[in-house]
This record gives structure tokens, C-alpha cells and sequence, in this order.
């Protein structure tokens, strides 16, 4: 036997398949991290099991990351990213904001459980400040002054993720749970007593109608109304 054949593996040699640590980057982890939540779960992202998808042990992470917040930033920033992927923005300061938001939910839906974690947060890193970039742009376009800008900026942005985040929870629910809430409105709001909720059992066959596309699309379209009409009285 030779004497490097009695020894272990050189150190910092990752396993078969893996990246060594040396190897290790930002993107690499958050490709994992996405990988890991999506096939796992949201509660699945820790800084071991992180670790022990790349092949390597979780300081080696921490390398690149302060901690876990910082990777869920990172997961942010990445949605955006891809909601941005061949994204420019037009002439038409109403289609530029139509397409981000569609572009941003497809995105959510498209990774519900990383939409879970990291909708409600503020990435502070560079996708985000392009998309803000390109958000209040349009609305400047549209007339508006600076602050009317950035206040529906706010307020245009937390609608579309808070409305995409609601669907990608749906879709993340299980089968069976999914189905029962979709088949609600068939039933159950159907089934309402005209006599204890004369108003609801009115609109009930049409609420069967009303679809996650149709809930999005209508409430989008309430927002921009709102925002032309805003500039319309300025």
C-alpha cells in the first residue's frame, strides 16, 4: 500500500460532484439555497443543511455571507433578477409597469416558497435598485413629481409582491388543501343563506368566476386607473 493510499482525502477536497470551498461563491450558494428551499420547504434553509448541500461545512458559507438573513437578501434580489431577465423598459409608462408586475409574479409563482421568505424584505442590492430604477421612471413619465413618485412606487410595488406572495402561498399548500379552497367558492359560498347574507349569496355564482388571473389583473388595473387619474387632476 502506498502511503497516500492508507490516508484520507486531502483536506479541502469537496465531495464527488461538489464544488471545493475554494470554488465557493455568492451565486453558487444562492443557487443552492433556491434549490434547497424549493425542493425542501421554507424551513429547510439553514446554515448546516446549506452546508451540506454544497458539499462543504456551513462556515465555508459564512465566508461569503454574514448569515442566513444575509442569504435570504440574496434570495430577494435573485426573484427580482429573474423577473428582470430581458426586461427594457418602453415608451408607454403604463405598459413598463404591466409588464414588471407580471414579469414579477411569474417570477414569485415560479419559486413559491423563496417568494414566502423573501417578499416582505428589502435586498438593498443591485436587481432591486434596477427595478425600482425602472418603476419610478415610468411613473415620472407618466407626470408625476418626485414625491407622488415614490410614494406609488411604494405603494404599486407592495401591492403586486403582497398579492404574488398570497398565490405562491396557495400554490405551495398541498394538493388536497389547494383544491378545497379553490372549490369553496363552488360550494360553500354558494350554499350561503340568502336570509342571514342576502348580499354575498347576490354575487356568489360570480365569485366562482373571479380566478387568481382575474384577482391580479383587476387589481392592477384598479392601481394604474388610480395613478392615471391621479395624473389626469394634477
Amino acid at each position: 500500500m502506498t502511503e497516500s493510499a492508507g490516508r484520507g482525502a486531502p483536506r479541502g477536497k469537496a465531495r464527488r460532484g461538489r464544488p471545493p470551498t475554494t470554488a465557493l461563491n455568492q451565486r453558487l450558494i444562492l443557487d443552492a439555497a433556491l434549490a434547497l428551499v424549493e425542493r425542501a420547504g421554507p424551513d429547510a434553509l439553514t446554515l448546516r443543511r446549506l452546508g451540506a448541500e454544497l458539499g462543504t461545512n456551513h462556515t465555508a458559507v459564512l465566508r461569503h455571507f454574514s448569515g442566513k438573513d444575509e442569504i435570504l437578501l440574496g434570495l430577494a434580489d435573485r426573484l427580482v433578477e429573474e423577473a428582470l431577465d430581458g426586461f427594457a423598459p418602453g415608451d408607454d409608462w403604463r405598459r413598463t409597469l404591466e409588464t414588471l408586475a407580471r414579469r414579477m409574479r411569474a417570477a414569485c409563482l415560479a419559486h413559491p416558497h423563496v417568494a414566502l421568505l423573501s417578499t416582505t424584505r428589502v435586498s438593498r442590492r443591485a436587481a432591486e435598485f434596477r427595478g425600482a430604477n425602472a418603476v419610478v421612471g415610468a411613473l415620472r413619465a407618466a407626470g408625476l413629481g418626485e414625491r407622488d413618485a415614490a410614494r406609488y412606487y411604494r405603494s404599486l410595488v407592495d401591492t403586486a409582491l403582497a398579492l404574488s406572495s398570497y398565490e405562491a402561498a396557495s400554490t405551495a399548500l398541498d394538493g388536497r388543501a389547494r383544491e378545497g379552497d379553490r372549490m369553496a367558492w363552488r360550494r360553500e359560498y354558494l350554499a350561503v343563506s340568502p336570509t342571514l347574507y342576502p348580499h354575498l349569496a347576490a354575487v356568489a355564482p360570480h365569485l366562482a368566476e373571479a380566478d387568481d388571473d382575474d384577482q391580479f389583473e383587476t387589481t392592477l388595473e384598479l392601481l394604474l386607473d388610480a395613478i392615471a387619474a391621479r395624473v389626469d387632476t394634477a
